[in-house]
């Protein structure tokens, strides 16, 4: 199931996609974003009070029940997001969300304990809308709240069943919301949580480009004394 997508640098922070995006002549040219599991995500949701969308920064998983720290679930089923206790809340209250990718990955199990990645890619370079629910934790010990999200999943489309994922018993891919239905999903038009579980749909009749991840060369970073440099901690947001 993925656990990792990209987007470019510019859409962090844009929440209306209905125009084209312009570059203005002399910007610097735009990068691409890879986000996973654990890390901030730029969430579009829907500011009942203001009457607009904004962007929010919110980890992606929900605090494990034993240590925050640990991102599980990250993942809610389309099938029964408003009957499972964890989001059941949540996807009634209209905290759902929306973050925009260009690609994401899908794990294809090799063997019984090796997965390798994929990344599908639908070519084009359009801004697309994951489907997101979103909650509040208070954690014993910060000083403040925190925002964590989850990917609403459906079932995969026959492109990844028949590739990818033919040897997995449940195959399952984002949530992909149409462009039409995102006012829809974020609560805009009073839609009721019925009406927003109906947009989240398997997105067939897809010609995306499949190809596995180029494998990384692990290079080892060194400080001026010659040891190992230690791996910064990642923050919340």
């Amino acid at each position: 199931m993925c656990g990792k997508f990209t987007a470019m640098g510019r859409w962090r922070k844009v929440w209306n996609f209905s125009q084209p995006l312009t570059v203005t002549p002399g910007d610097p040219p735009d990068e691409g974003v890879t986000y996973g599991v654990a890390q901030p995500l730029p969430v579009i949701v829907w500011d009942r009070e203001t009457k607009e969308r904004r962007v929010v920064p919110m980890r992606w998983g929900f605090p494990h029940a034993k240590d925050w720290r640990r991102p599980q679930p990250i993942h809610a089923r389309s099938e029964t997001i408003e009957t499972t206790k964890t989001f059941a809340e949540a996807f009634a209250n209209g905290q759902r969300g929306i973050v925009v990718f260009k690609t994401f990955n899908e794990g294809k199990e090799l063997s019984a304990t090796k997965t390798e990645q994929w990344t599908i890619d639908p070519q084009d370079g359009v801004p697309r809308g994951f489907a997101f629910v979103w909650r509040r934790f208070e954690i014993p010990g910060l000083p403040q709240p925190i925002l964590a999200c989850v990917m609403a999943t459906v079932p995969a489309n026959k492109l990844l069943r028949d590739t990818i994922l033919e040897h997995d018993p449940d195959p399952r891919m984002p949530a992909i919301l149409e462009d039409a239905d995102w006012r829809t999903w974020l609560g805009e038009n009073d839609a009721t949580p019925e009406q927003a579980k109906a947009v989240m749909r398997t997105m067939e009749g897809v010609n995306w480009k499949i190809a596995p991840e180029p494998k990384k060369v692990k290079v080892k970073e060194r400080n001026a004394t010659g040891a190992r440099a230690a791996k910064p901690e990642p923050s919340l947001f």
